[in-house]
């Protein structure tokens, strides 16, 4: 399946730095919440990190940024975009959807995220964010 048959928007490829300066915040955020004993925070923050890294990608080697409204379809995106052009974006793509499968976990359950589910998050997400700072 190929980039047409998501809902994308044309970006010019130099904003890709927008989305990478939002994922660095997020990022930093991430680790202030660790900090705090946010876990909630903690998990929100590395979500978004890495949809902001996933845009980042996209706009930089695509010159496309998703709107889709369902986030493992981005991710899908992602994967159908950039799988000639970027080694490892397959097994990449998968540790990002597990990343972004905690969100409705921790949005909509009727739980916190516990301290364990956080600090696994960020082990995840600093993963997904060191390697996309060396293909980007």
């Amino acid at each position: 399946m190929n980039a047409k048959h998501y809902k994308a928007k044309n970006v010019n490829q130099a904003d890709y730095l927008v989305y990478l300066n939002k994922a660095k915040e997020f990022y930093r955020t991430m680790y202030q919440a660790e900090k705090a004993e946010g876990w909630n925070a903690v998990g929100l923050n590395g979500v978004h990190c890495t949809i902001s890294l996933i845009d980042a990608l996209l706009v930089k080697y695509s010159g496309v940024r998703s709107s889709e409204e369902e986030h493992m379809k981005v991710v899908d995106l992602l994967n159908s975009s950039l799988s000639n052009q970027i080694k490892d974006i397959v097994q990449k793509s998968q540790a990002a959807k597990r990343i972004l499968a905690k969100k409705n976990l921790i949005e909509y359950e009727n739980r916190n995220f516990i301290k364990a589910e956080a600090l696994e998050m960020i082990k995840q997400v600093q993963r997904f964010y060191e390697w996309t700072l060396e293909v980007i």
